[in-house]
């Protein structure tokens, strides 16, 4: 994906054929339900067109017959079998005999159409399935920095509406492109059959559709490149506002808003209506061309039948093979404008499924314990968001197993980072950082990560019910443990008070709940799953004093036999830390416990006087004094 200037995203050109193999790959796992549609194609296609050889033979044996002309074809074959039977005595009888064979057709193609549409349609929704759930995998590997690039909506976006589109291409597309190409193969064997002179007069008309179609392709790929990059950044806009609708409204900004949103609207609707222009003059020229190729066969094959050159019942049928003939082709070309939206909607799921791992587990990773003894040590790490902008510079520290070692320091010293970087959100550029003497870039990212818990200052909660928020759908955290781990950080307090208790509903992100209680209930995931090292990210960073001593209760159980990793800006929740990392413009300054870094009188001695004294220090005086 590339960004441009305007923050829409913009795709690499590709080859549509590139882009249609790689759809294709997901037919290989089905290849039985693919092989059962196309002998049901190949079955149902004469079926459906027995109407045009059948009227010949009604109109040149029984309706208008030349007795001059002996019968040939299928009008021999059905005079014979008519004569065998004894149904064919009489034209009243051979029209009735006629009838009969087209209706029995008609109930043939119907249970094969049925059958073959059935199969179709499971095979897209299989497809569909599968190809949802590779994009969200993939959404859960990618690296933390992926969703600070991208906007929540867009990302909706191609899991919903994109991959909706590509189920057109399987169900109405390639397979419907596949019925109609049968077809098309048939009717043509029956015109040269039929008279292969009518059948060149009605194909000079294919050089104009070629050009038509080669017309269409360029144009209505572009439109529906738009109209998908239009409706992914109306989903993201829409995502933002009305997740800030609070802040919009508490500022006043409901007309800006949506002024912006027209505009977003109004470019979606253009986009549209230029994808419009190419479908509706697309259609109607086939149409015209069908036409046209019936003019030509009325005038040429009009003129041979006044020359008793030609049959009648001939002429009659080949009207209606061209009207089949033509019928496919406008089919195709419906199928080819789906196509065209499908393979604009593949471009931005295949770039974001092409969008690298940052962080992934090696093909063989360093054996290593089960359930980790809390060993960190990070040693001599250098890392940037971008380029050499260092955030971190050459950082080291160790927090030994059983240890509560808290970094501090004014924000943007690069605190949060250190969490991402021992999880590997992200991935150091220089140095190591080892869990039990292990470097974690050698471990199973799913192993490394199983030995951890975190509470983010932002507690994320989910649409669903208090215990399923506490296990995250984890059956094998018990409905005890659940309860166990909300009495321990005194959670249960609040919770039992709701009419459901446990089950009472929690709604998107937490809505209706205080900000300290999201807290507990944060602490209370952590220690129903029961890790070795804990990390707590600003977590009491956003309540206010009499919460704090309830969630300071709450903290000391919660780290009660773990290491801990504490990530602070408030200094009254660490002084009882074993070790305090001082951090500042990414360097580590200053290491100790709480009395003896008060004793060296230096950054942390300012930070802690400006937090709990009057003394007139202000940000600017400290941030000098971190320079002495």
């Amino acid at each position: 994906m590339f960004d441009s200037k305007d923050g829409k995203k913009r795709f690499p050109e590709t080859r549509d054929s590139r882009l249609a193999l790689r759809l294709l790959r997901y037919l290989r796992p089905r290849k039985m339900q693919v092989t059962a549609s196309l002998a049901l194609m190949a079955l149902s296609a004469p079926l459906v067109l027995a109407g045009p050889p059948l009227t010949q033979v009604a109109v040149d044996l029984y309706l208008a017959p030349d007795p001059s002309r002996q019968p040939a074809g299928l009008g021999l074959f059905i005079k014979q079998y008519a004569d065998l039977t004894g149904f064919g005595g009489s034209r009243q009888q051979g029209v009735i005999f006629i009838a009969l064979v087209f209706l029995l057709a008609n109930l043939g193609a119907f249970f094969t159409q049925y059958a073959q549409w059935m199969l179709i349609e499971t095979l897209g929704q299989n497809i569909m399935h599968d190809i949802r759930a590779e994009i969200f995998l993939h959404f859960q590997r990618v690296s933390i920095g992926f969703y600070e690039r991208n906007p929540v909506g867009r990302l909706i976006t191609r899991l919903t509406s994109d991959v909706d589109a590509l189920n057109e291409i399987f169900t109405s597309g390639v397979i419907g492109v596949l019925v109609n190409c049968v077809t098309v193969v048939y009717v043509v064997a029956w015109m040269f059959w039929v008279s292969w002179r009518l059948a060149l007069v009605s194909f000079a008309v294919l050089p104009l559709l070629a050009l038509l179609t080669i017309w269409f392709r360029r144009g209505a790929r572009s439109a529906f490149s738009q109209v998908r990059t239009q409706i992914a950044s109306i989903n993201a806009f829409l995502n933002e506002r009305l997740a800030g609708m609070h802040a919009i409204q508490l500022f006043g900004g409901e007309a800006a808003q949506a002024n912006a949103f027209d505009q977003m609207n109004k470019a979606h609707r253009k986009a549209n209506m230029d994808a419009l222009f190419y479908h509706n003059l697309f259609y109607p020229g086939i149409e015209l061309f069908g036409a046209v190729a019936v003019s030509l066969i009325i005038w040429y094959g009009g003129g041979r039948v006044i020359r008793e050159a030609l049959t009648i019942g001939t002429l009659i049928a080949f009207v209606q093979l061209v009207i089949a003939f033509f019928e496919p082709i406008s089919s195709i070309g419906e199928r080819y404008n789906i196509l065209q939206a499908a393979l604009a909607a593949s471009e931005p799921i295949f770039a974001l499924l092409d969008e690298p791992v940052t962080a992934d587990s090696l093909d063989e990773p360093a054996r290593v314990w089960e359930k980790a003894r809390g060993r960190i040590e990070f040693r001599h790490v250098w890392f940037a968001y971008s380029g050499e902008d260092w955030v971190l510079e050459d950082v080291s520290f160790v927090v030994e197993p059983g240890q509560k070692v808290a970094v501090i320091g004014h924000t943007g010293a690069g605190k949060t980072t250190i969490a991402g970087l021992l999880l590997r959100f992200y991935e150091i550029q220089r140095g190591r950082i080892l869990l039990d003497d292990v470097d974690i870039r050698q471990m199973d990212l799913q192993q490394l990560r199983s030995n951890f818990s975190i509470v983010p200052q932002d507690v994320a909660l989910f649409s669903g019910d208090v215990s399923s928020n506490i296990r995250l759908h984890d059956r094998s955290i018990t409905d005890e443990q659940v309860s166990s781990a909300a009495r321990e950080v005194r959670a249960d307090e609040f919770i039992e008070k709701t009419a459901g208790g446990y089950q009472s509903r929690i709604f998107e992100r937490g809505a209706g709940l205080s900000a300290g209680q999201k807290q507990l209930i944060g602490f209370a995931r952590a220690l129903a799953f029961n890790r070795s090292i804990l990390i707590l990210d600003e977590a009491t960073s956003s309540v206010d004093a009499e919460t704090e001593a309830l969630i300071h209760d709450a903290l000391e159980r919660l780290m009660a036999g773990r290491t801990s990793l504490v990530i602070a800006h408030r200094l009254s929740t660490i002084q009882s830390a074993d070790n305090i990392v001082v951090l500042h413009k990414g360097q580590v300054r200053e290491m100790g416990n709480h009395q003896a870094l008060l004793s060296q009188r230096g950054l942390y001695w300012k930070l802690y006087r400006l937090q709990f004294s009057s003394a007139g220090f202000n940000r600017s005086g400290l941030e000098a004094g971190g320079d002495d």
